[in-house]
């Protein structure tokens, strides 16, 4: 079975300003996603997403040329082989760096994908898994920067529908920040897991400013205070209270966790299959996680491709964290673009996995065809 075609799909919608959210990366303008389609000589076709990189013409065109022509005619089944390849031809040399990572995430997604239409057998049984309950945080683009009495009604209305964990958006000024954090908590009290994201707005004098608030209000990470790079800066700030540090989200394959687990700064790692390189090296990570006693907690990108695979890697490893679930207010790439939802919460504040061959869900094509590219910023 050899790989006939590879297509890359980039997608877009604009979000109206009633819906847009203010966060530490800008606010919100529109929302883009780069589905892979993989077709085999057989006739399999597999799907996959790329992270959009905030550049998602320039990620499809990446996929359509270089990978297409890296891994055209080799064998479909073999993602480490095709994995490998990328890597020596792209990632290990000078062959766009982070962008490359990107475009062969969605490449990985959809050759396992094909693995699992061949084999009809659900993803997470397929990489050794087996269907269980996952504890979910209420996440994606919302919980932004708002006044503390609108973003109390919105996470009080997220806990009414059974989320036991919420995401808060900081990276304002300190005291905004703890303002919002202190609200929410006495709102909801103290049963609801508080995690909050500051987008790499801060800088260590802010975490400085509110790492004693938040260990009051028992919050349970602080994510991304600082650039992905700025090894020195995550080491300072972890010593700098008891709130555990998250990260990974914008780290790109092994050879860049490697250093992440080798600092011991971190205590959550948050590989994204749509940007990390795939589920073949997320299994790489979450060994590696699983090896040093931390659970991964996958970022969730843009579409119900990457949710629905996110819920599944976490069946098919041994240290699962938490789901992040999009509660985006408006987000069609979630609800329309496949024929069924990515996830569902029960009353536990769970998802499971879907049913089916791979990740259980089709995207429909003529969803795509009406959200044709929007070229330009997605923060403004």
């Amino acid at each position: 079975m050899r790989i006939a075609d590879i297509r890359a799909v980039p997608i877009s919608f604009p979000v109206p300003a009633e819906k847009s959210v203010r966060l530490g990366i800008g606010r919100s303008v529109k929302r883009d996603a780069v589905l892979v389609r993989v077709e085999t000589d057989d006739g399999l076709v597999g799907w996959g997403e790329a992270h959009h990189g905030r550049c998602p013409g320039a990620i499809a065109r990446l996929i359509d040329t270089t990978l297409r022509e890296l891994v055209l005619g080799m064998d479909a089944t073999d993602v480490a082989g095709v994995w490998h390849r990328v890597y020596k031809m792209q990632l290990a040399s000078h062959g766009m760096g982070a962008a490359a990572a990107l475009a062969l995430s969605g490449l990985d997604l959809a050759l396992w994908d094909i693995r699992c239409q061949a084999t009809q057998w659900p993803l997470c049984q397929l990489l050794g898994g087996t269907p269980k309950p996952i504890k979910a945080y209420a996440g994606g683009i919302a919980l932004g920067w708002q006044a503390p009495e609108s973003l109390v009604d919105e996470a009080r209305a997220l806990v009414e529908l059974g989320f036991r964990a919420l995401k808060l958006r900081v990276g304002d000024t300190a005291r905004q920040d703890v303002e919002r954090v202190r609200a929410v908590r006495q709102a909801l009290g103290d049963e609801i897991d508080l995690l909050v994201d500051a987008n790499t707005g801060y800088t260590l004098d802010d975490v400085r400013r509110v790492m004693p608030a938040y260990e009051e209000l028992g919050v349970s990470w602080l994510e991304e205070p600082f650039p992905a790079w700025d090894r020195h800066a995550y080491a300072s700030a972890a010593r700098l209270g008891r709130v555990p540090l998250a990260a990974g989200e914008n780290h790109y394959t092994r050879y860049e966790f490697g250093p992440l687990l080798e600092d011991g700064s971190v205590g959550f790692l948050q590989p994204d299959l749509s940007k990390t390189g795939g589920i073949t090296e997320g299994m790489r990570i979450a060994a590696m996680a699983s090896a040093q006693k931390l659970t991964v907690n996958p970022h969730t990108s843009a579409t119900a491709i990457n949710m629905a695979t996110s819920i599944h890697y976490l069946c098919a490893v041994d240290n699962p964290g938490y789901f992040e679930a999009d509660v985006t207010q408006l987000n069609p790439f979630r609800d329309h673009l496949a024929d069924v939802l990515p996830y569902r919460l029960d009353a536990q504040g769970c998802v499971e996995p879907l049913a089916g061959p791979g990740i259980g869900l089709r995207p429909d094509p003529a969803f795509l065809a009406k959200h044709p590219l929007i070229e330009g910023p997605c923060y403004v």
